[in-house]
């Protein structure tokens, strides 16, 4: 599959695909940003993309987001549909800083995959589920 994309920065590193180290590709920020505790601020990652028909992309942060940059990504998890891809369509994290920071150019502060979407089913109400009971929320222990 291929996949075009557009770089908005000539700043950032090239996106790659590292097959059989894992799925996910990071992202960078395509702009030096500084953030006071509190602050909320869409950072630029230089790229935008057309998706093939059926796909999206899902974007999260990295692990170490946090504790290199105390920043959450805002909306918990980025879903970019196969529609937003204009030539205009940057793709940005939301971020929310919980102390002030810097974040430079280059700097990987996200990952995405592509996935396929969801396939079509219909809901079909019942009185009664099958499956054993677990519990009930967090009932299954720390350890």
């Amino acid at each position: 599959m291929e996949i075009r994309i557009k770089y908005f920065s000539d700043r950032i590193e090239k996106l790659r695909y590292i097959n059989g180290v894992s799925d996910w590709i990071d992202l960078r920020s395509a702009e030096d940003i500084t953030m006071k505790a509190g602050e909320f601020r869409l950072i630029p990652l230089g790229v935008g993309m057309e998706l093939p028909a059926g796909y999206e992309a899902h974007c999260v942060p990295r692990s170490s987001t946090f504790k290199n940059f105390g920043i959450l990504q805002a909306n918990s998890m980025g879903v970019i549909d196969e529609s937003y891809c204009g030539d205009g369509d940057q793709w940005f994290f939301p971020a929310y800083a919980v102390r002030n920071t810097e974040i430079h150019v280059n700097d990987r502060i996200c990952q995405f995959r592509i996935m396929e979407h969801q396939p079509a089913f219909s809901f079909v109400e019942t009185d009664r589920l099958a499956g054993k009971d677990r519990g009930g929320f967090g009932s299954t222990g720390i350890r």
